[in-house]
């Protein structure tokens, strides 16, 4: 059985507050690589009836206009067989020691603030393996001063991921990894390459559709591909979605809380581009008193 990891993120497009990528790896057999076969009896997708299974879809199907936030936390912490009561004990468990750090430094950041949390267990035993990486606006802007394009922002997190995941599961298990499409990038050969310096990417296909590529010289087999709506045929990508997207969530809640504390009576936003305005001309006094730069609260791009 090889594993099969689903790679996601929320966030990308706001203006305010972090990007956060997720990877869910999953044991799953060989015939049924999206997992939904598999695990058909503990978990149910959005089409499905509520009949008591763990609801498991992309992220925009199980929480949108603000509401499903229960279902977002269900599935977080049924995927994790642990209930984490702040957002500093879930990142202890999922994130690596760079993201804790970089979250340290933001003013908005509390780890010891209690989370919603849901008693939930689904998955039992399953075999899994689970990695966070929040980006918050600092280190956004310091890609984007690096490499002049947002786009290299979530292309930074796929491969610190695949690195992950290739060190971090047990040694010589075949890997298969899915993950959206990177905006409109069709071409992933140097992402692969950066990745894995000691493998070989050899693209199997480069297209709209999909691209799909297999890593030689290394001590097992991986094969990694990019398609459109991947949260929508994988069961470990729309995982990942739901996580990336509760994290972020709870991000925003932090938020919005801080300046809420500095900005009296400023009503709270989700980062987008045309309210993301409104805020930040709403907390620019704030920041100048409290001596925050434009670059640690607004991305560039």
């Amino acid at each position: 059985m090889p594993w099969v990891v689903g790679i996601d993120e929320a966030g990308y497009g706001p203006n305010l507050g972090p990007m956060v990528q997720a990877a869910v790896a999953l044991h799953l057999p060989d015939d049924d690589l999206a997992g939904w076969e598999t695990l058909k009896a503990k978990v149910r997708r959005s089409h499905e009836p509520d009949d008591g299974r763990l609801l498991v879809d992309d992220s925009k199907k199980v929480y949108s206009a603000g509401s499903g936030f229960d279902r977002l936390a269900e599935g977080v912490h049924s995927s994790l067989g642990t209930i984490p009561k702040t957002l500093g004990s879930l990142l202890e468990i999922v994130a690596g020691p760079e993201c804790r750090e970089r979250l340290a430094g933001e003013v908005w950041y509390d780890p010891f603030a209690e989370m919603e949390s849901k008693d939930c267990n689904a998955l039992g035993g399953w075999k899994r393996a689970i990695r966070i990486l929040v980006v918050p606006a600092p280190a956004f802007n310091d890609v984007v001063d690096r490499t002049g394009s947002k786009g290299a922002v979530p292309a930074d997190g796929v491969g610190r991921f695949l690195s992950h995941v290739h060190e971090s599961l047990p040694a010589g298990e075949r890997i298969v990894v899915s993950c959206d499409k990177l905006g409109g990038r069709n071409f992933y050969g140097p992402i692969l390459a950066a990745a894995f310096p000691d493998g070989w990417p050899v693209a199997e296909k480069e297209s709209a559709s999909e691209s799909r590529y297999r890593i030689l010289n290394l001590d097992r087999e991986i094969t990694v591909s990019f398609k459109p709506r991947a949260d929508g045929e994988s069961m470990c990508v729309a995982l990942a979605s739901m996580f990336a997207k509760y994290i972020r969530e709870v991000c925003m809640k932090q938020f919005n809380a801080f300046w809420a504390k500095h900005v009296p009576g400023i009503k709270p936003t989700a980062g987008y581009p045309l309210d993301a305005k409104r805020f930040y001309e709403e907390i620019r006094p704030a920041m100048e008193s409290l001596g925050i730069e434009p670059d640690a609260v607004w991305r560039k791009k």
